[in-house]
């Protein structure tokens, strides 16, 4: 499984997991999550996506997408301080230039690539390193996301410290 990172697609193949990338969007979010999120032609996407965000891919050994994230700065506009500041101490995120912001994290379970012995996928743990390595190359110290039970249960099985 390999990561790849980009903001805009430069190549046929960048714009075609792209598309997929918002393809597996509206399958986990909306169909398998049912979340209120806004799906067009069977691709789930937000005003977030034109704000030239990074999105971070695991590509799976048949070039299929396995998992997919969308990576914002903090010091902009975020889905954490402009969809849910109430899950924020008062409202407010103590942002900074290192910081930046994880949504949309999802992985295509139905692969059967990477689903293995362990108790997380591989694609997830190679989407964690895919994460990490971009912060690291590009700055950012700190990720700020939001999350339900059943991520912060995936976190805390491979070991990330939560705050």
């Amino acid at each position: 499984m390999q990561v790849v990172a980009f903001s805009t697609p430069r190549t046929i193949e960048e714009a075609h997991l792209l598309h997929s990338h918002h393809q597996l969007r509206a399958r986990v979010f909306s169909a398998r999550l049912g979340w209120e999120v806004d799906v067009t032609a069977g691709c789930e996407s937000d005003n977030f996506d034109a704000l030239r965000p990074t999105y971070v891919l695991a590509i799976a050994g048949t070039g299929q997408l396995a998992g997919c994230a969308r990576l914002l700065p903090a010091l902009g506009p975020t889905m954490v301080t402009d969809v849910f500041p109430a899950l924020l101490p008062e409202g407010q995120l103590n942002a900074h230039a290192a910081m930046i912001e994880s949504s949309r994290f999802c992985i295509d379970t139905s692969l059967g690539e990477g689903r293995g012995v362990g108790s997380v996928h591989e694609a997830t743990l190679t989407m964690f390193a895919g994460i990490i390595e971009w912060c690291m190359s590009n700055g950012y110290t700190d990720i700020v996301t939001v999350t339900d039970l059943r991520f912060e249960r995936i976190l805390a099985r491979v070991g990330w410290p939560l705050q």
